[in-house]
């Protein structure tokens, strides 16, 4: 896998975070944890998560003011938000957190195996949207190094291009498909076809 995704989990409660980090730890991502709305707004500031566990009832600012803040303050505006409360299944709390920008609300206690397959679903989104971003990255490489062999006919016609210059645009070429090719495997792509020529 090209990257690994960061889960925040949000809870006041030791032993609380520990259950969700035995439920989650299969999952194979790296696990943040915060004991308060306040650590976990500064964790949403300096870093960027693929889905935010948060415990609606916690002291100080409870999870509807620090859902509130991640959006407005946080790397990820949009990151997913699960919201996990031992309060019930209120409407008028359920609402309040949707309103806050929830994607789920979800009643304690709760079956491991649906969060679990809740937070997976968001952490794949994530890492495929960052395969997607990098592979376009990948792709103005790829353009970048072509355009330099653009100008090789008029340095050629001009007399003024020298093996050294081919040989470097060429490996920059190479190169680019290369880092094509590793990061279309990693999408599941088979195979991609076409080379510079200058393997042999």
């Amino acid at each position: 896998m090209a990257h690994q995704a960061k889960i925040l989990l949000v809870d006041d409660r030791a032993e609380n975070l520990f259950a969700l980090e035995a439920i989650l730890s299969a999952l194979g991502q790296e696990l943040v944890f915060a004991r308060s709305g306040e650590a976990a707004v500064d964790a949403a500031v300096a870093d960027e998560f693929a889905v935010i566990l948060l415990d609606v009832v916690m002291p100080v600012m409870d999870g509807f003011e620090t859902a509130a803040q991640i959006k407005r303050h946080g790397c990820s505006p949009n990151v997913p938000i699960i919201f996990l409360t031992a309060a019930g299944a209120d409407p008028e709390l359920a609402f309040r957190g949707y309103a806050a920008g929830a994607v789920d609300y979800i009643s304690k206690p709760f079956d491991p195996w649906v969060l679990r397959a809740k937070v997976s679903v968001f952490v794949d989104l994530y890492l495929k949207d960052r395969a997607v971003s990098d592979l376009a990255s990948l792709v103005t490489s790829l353009e970048e190094a072509a355009a330099g062999l653009a100008g090789l006919p008029a340095a050629l016609s001009a007399g003024a291009l020298t093996s050294g210059t081919l040989t470097d645009g060429l490996a920059r070429l190479d190169g680019a498909i290369a880092s094509l090719r590793s990061r279309l495997g990693n999408l599941g792509v088979s195979d991609v076809t076409g080379t510079s020529g200058t393997q042999g």
